[in-house]
């Protein structure tokens, strides 16, 4: 085991016997680690990492920001280094050193094309509800965030839970290896970074079952049994030795949804989770929820969490930002509700999200409104994918829809005259007219990928409130 103290998270001996680095500058306690200069806070180690930019043209500004060493490729004045022929491999090695000197600690892993990051914190919730707990912040998920969360790990909490993304084939696989998780789950299959595969989704699926190949003996494999490639994600996670439990609406699965009630503050569900029916309360709203919440359901029992716990943290769980976050919004003449699914956006999660906003009641004469902006990553599919949005919409009642950008455009094309918004070329245009957008009593959600800036519409309708109240102080 490395040596370790109670006050440090890594000491430089620790560091450099784990990356096979040199000391150089004197000895220091690390508390923290980080990669970005700008997040740099006192006590904590920065690497210097290569990418867009040379990390090492910021060591300077992580010493002034309080950081107590750095780990680089080569010496820089300012503060104690550790020095390494490569600080991305040092990074892994790291991590690897977190994971391998603390063998009690239980760890859980989480891909899918749609919720990783809100099934991955919902978790965490869990798990801090049974104990000290550690677990991947914002989206770290790559070839840098799984290593830097691993490296992170304090090596007194008794769970940890990982997010695992892609965006390329060959991702998933090593990833996982690197966290060598004790459960590891996929929330589902969709259309998701599809240009990246030449078979399209069978490849994305593919490369989300690897996340089993980390699974030691013993380990659990929690999969979606609703979704379409079920049986080659069951298929990789036996081939790994995994023990399955599935999740989804039919008698055969471990957990089994038997309904799900969204209200306005979220959502009543109730299931069947290794026999025994459960009534529980969420405070998500989304149709998808219902599936998700069991996901968590059978992560928090595969890594020794009980249920009690795992229903009581799902009930305090908020919406993540961009993620389902619902505003009231004062305007002229009352308010309308906003859902800001802003974050990210695909055909699935779409589908799900028009889904939930049908099912809201809605008041006469008010309407359901969503604002959307093009999905990403599509490749020659994208075309054929937006046109297809349009059947979830008929199919949820959706009075009004607004769009910006150009894959938008054939959605836009495909729609009936009376659903027919407004459509930009730009989110930044469509934001522009936010006012004309929505009325008193709707209910308007936004979604688009992240890359296609919908998160810009979401805020130009939260900030009517502030116009309303700044015209209301000027006609004072």
């Amino acid at each position: 085991m490395l040596d370790s103290v109670p006050t440090a998270l890594w000491t430089a001996t620790d560091i450099a016997l784990a990356t096979g680095g040199r000391i150089e500058g004197g000895a220091f306690d690390a508390t923290g680690v980080v990669f970005n200069s700008r997040e740099t806070a006192p006590g904590d180690l920065f690497v210097a990492l290569k990418g867009a930019r040379d990390g090492h043209e910021f060591v300077a500004s992580a010493f002034a920001a309080g950081a107590v060493g750095a780990l680089v490729e080569r010496p820089i004045d300012g503060g104690p280094c550790i020095v390494v022929p490569d600080t991305l491999k040092a990074l892994e090695a790291l991590g690897a050193a977190a994971r391998d000197r603390a063998p009690h600690i239980r760890r859980g892993a989480v891909t899918g094309s749609v919720g990783k990051t809100s099934v991955t914190q919902a978790i965490k919730a869990g798990l801090d509800l049974a104990g000290p707990a550690h677990a991947s912040v914002k989206s770290y998920n790559n070839h840098i965030g799984v290593p830097l969360t691993l490296a992170r790990m304090p090596i007194g909490v008794q769970r940890a839970v990982f997010e695992i993304g892609m965006n390329a084939p060959g991702e998933i696989g090593p990833l996982s290896r690197m966290v060598q998780p004790h459960a590891a789950c996929v929330t589902t299959v969709g259309p998701v970074h599809i240009e990246a595969f030449a078979d399209g989704e069978a490849g994305v699926a593919r490369e989300k079952a690897d996340i089993f190949d980390g699974l030691g003996p013993g380990g659990v494999a929690v999969i979606n049994g609703d979704n379409a490639w079920t049986e080659v994600l069951r298929a990789h996670a036996l081939r790994a030795g995994a023990r399955v439990v599935s999740f989804g609406s039919a008698p055969e699965h471990e957990a089994r949804l038997i309904d799900f009630v969204p209200g306005p503050d979220g959502a009543r569900v109730k299931a069947e989770v290794f026999g025994r029916t459960h009534l529980f309360d969420l405070k998500q709203s989304g149709f998808h929820w219902g599936l998700n919440s069991l996901a968590v359901i059978l992560m928090l029992d595969a890594l020794d969490v009980p249920i009690e716990i795992a229903l009581a943290a799902l009930a305090e769980f908020q919406p993540l930002a961009g993620r389902g976050q619902e505003k009231t919004v004062r305007i002229h003449g009352g308010a309308f509700t906003l859902i800001d699914e802003s974050y990210n956006a695909n055909p699935l999660s779409m589908k799900a999200g028009f889904m939930s906003l049908g099912a809201r009641p809605v008041a006469t004469g008010a309407r359901r409104v969503v604002v959307l902006s093009d999905m990403l990553e599509l490749g020659d599919h994208s075309r054929a994918l937006h046109e297809g949005l349009a059947e979830g919409i008929d199919a949820a009642a959706i009075d009004v829809v607004h769009t910006a950008g150009p894959q938008m455009r054939a959605l836009h094309d495909a729609l009936p005259v009376e659903r027919r918004g407004e459509w930009r070329e730009t989110a930044a245009e469509l934001a522009a007219i936010a006012p004309d957008l929505v009325r008193s009593g709707d209910v308007v959600m936004v979604k688009g990928s992240n890359g296609s800036k919908a998160s810009l519409v979401a805020a130009a309708l939260a900030d009517l409130e502030r116009r309303l109240e700044t015209d209301a102080m000027e006609s004072v």
